[in-house]
């Protein structure tokens, strides 16, 4: 993966979970442009681990002096958020990645419709920056337990006042599902939040009729299909086998025993792990395949996809 030197040039507290760090280039010279909804991964040295992360770009597109991102402090973290808080100083340098996106606008819509809960609100600062910009039509939901946790909120309220509606639970105003009713044909309707957060709206927003070309999500962590069990593959141009244990996913496995294997989101939702099965049942567990997809292809997503049974062979 092709990365960017940078550094920290400054912290900024959000709200009391949330910071965000701007990240300058290191010799100068100017980052490559992003689109709203783009994200880099960050790589940090810790001792002999590498911390390797997606997080949302949350600065406008067309800025190419530095990048923003928004990080929440999670105590359930592994390693990512938590260093970030506790241990990234304005000075540091680290290596990014170039701009990916698996989350994009589309600009065949007529209107857009941004949900966002907690730090699911980072891909649509960059977003709105980029629609306002082109005097395109939006609008944005933000769910949060109260203005005081609420990232970003002085931002979005000078920015963009007309656009954003918040809901605070704490104060007894919470967002439901019907805000996508009913709004002008051509609509479409974007997702960032916990997981059953975007399942439900998910869910809701086809059974208000929006086409599934009209409904777009991210995730920010691998979906939950329940419990994984430890399987083998083995690898069809090499013979060798390989264990994958219950904690590990096949593609951290693959990378551990240096097989050159592609990647990008991690999470299931952009499908650039695809590896192809010659034998076994693939236990599908990405939100990038549709039903059907996942019916007739041969192709597991390495990230988070797992076997039935025991043993798959791949074609690698």
């Amino acid at each position: 993966m092709a990365t960017v030197g940078v550094v920290v040039e400054e912290v900024k507290k959000q709200s009391p979970q949330v910071k965000s760090f701007k990240l300058a280039p290191v010799d100068g010279s100017k980052l490559p442009r992003s689109s709203g909804g783009a994200h880099v991964t960050t790589s940090i040295q810790n001792g002999q681990e590498i911390i390797e992360r997606n997080y949302s770009l949350t600065n406008d597109p067309d800025e190419t002096d530095y990048y923003e991102i928004g990080i929440r402090r999670s105590d359930e973290s592994k390693g990512g958020s938590i260093f970030w808080h506790d241990r990234i100083k304005e000075g540091d340098q680290l290596e990014i990645s170039y701009p990916k996106n698996h989350f994009p606008l589309s600009f065949s819509a007529k209107h857009h419709v941004f949900i966002a809960a907690g730090i699911g609100i980072t891909p649509f600062l960059a977003m709105a920056s980029e629609l306002k910009k082109k005097n395109k039509s939006f609008e944005l939901h933000y769910a949060a337990p109260s203005q005081e946790l609420c990232a970003f909120y002085s931002f979005l309220s000078s920015t963009y006042s007309a656009e954003t509606h918040f809901y605070f639970s704490r104060t007894g105003k919470r967002m439901t599902t019907d805000l996508m009713d009913n709004q002008p044909i051509g609509t479409h309707v974007y997702f960032c939040g916990p997981e059953t957060m975007v399942k439900e709206y998910a869910e809701a927003a086809k059974s208000y009729g929006y086409p599934e070309k009209n409904i777009h999500f991210e995730l920010f962590t691998p979906p939950d299909f329940g419990p994984v069990y430890p399987f083998e593959v083995k690898l069809q141009n090499s013979n060798k086998v390989l264990q994958v244990p219950e904690e590990e996913s096949l593609l951290d496995v693959l990378l551990k025993n240096n097989i050159e294997a592609p990647y990008s989101c991690k999470m299931g939702g952009c499908g650039s792990c695809a590896v192809e099965v010659l034998e076994g049942d693939i236990d599908h567990r990405d939100v990038f395949f549709t039903e059907e997809e996942r019916k007739e292809t041969k192709d597991i997503l390495t990230c988070v996809s797992r076997a039935k049974n025991d043993c798959l062979v791949l074609n690698l």
